[in-house]
């Protein structure tokens, strides 16, 4: 049969919908800290490309965002920060680090 009209049939995507093993994902979840943060997008990116879902579509988005902001945070306020930039700091910091990593280990499988 044609793949497109395979495809156009609705029939189910080759991709695999279950999350990766618990020793795949203990890995991806050390990423975000042991980059500082820097990489927090790629666990949820890892589970958005491989399971397909809105959810993770939107958290690797959200994930990506932080990132970016925090890049651009530490550019743009001074080392001896208070206040509010340094609130601000601490906390997309915690999001792109703790969150991506409890993200990635405490994703559910789709229909639980």
């Amino acid at each position: 049969m044609n793949e497109a009209v395979h495809w156009e049939k609705g029939a189910e995507s080759p991709r695999p919908k279950e999350l990766p093993g618990r020793w795949a994902r203990s890995a991806l979840a050390l990423v975000p800290p042991l980059s500082l943060g820097v990489l927090g997008f790629v666990p949820s990116l890892t589970l958005a490309l491989r399971r397909g879902t809105r959810g993770d579509w939107l958290a690797a988005l959200f994930f990506t965002a932080v990132s970016v902001g925090w890049c651009f945070q530490i550019a743009l306020t001074p080392e001896e920060t208070h206040g509010f930039p340094y609130l601000l700091d601490l906390v997309l910091l915690a999001a792109s680090t703790v969150g991506a990593a409890a993200h990635c280990l405490f994703a559910r499988e789709i229909g639980r």
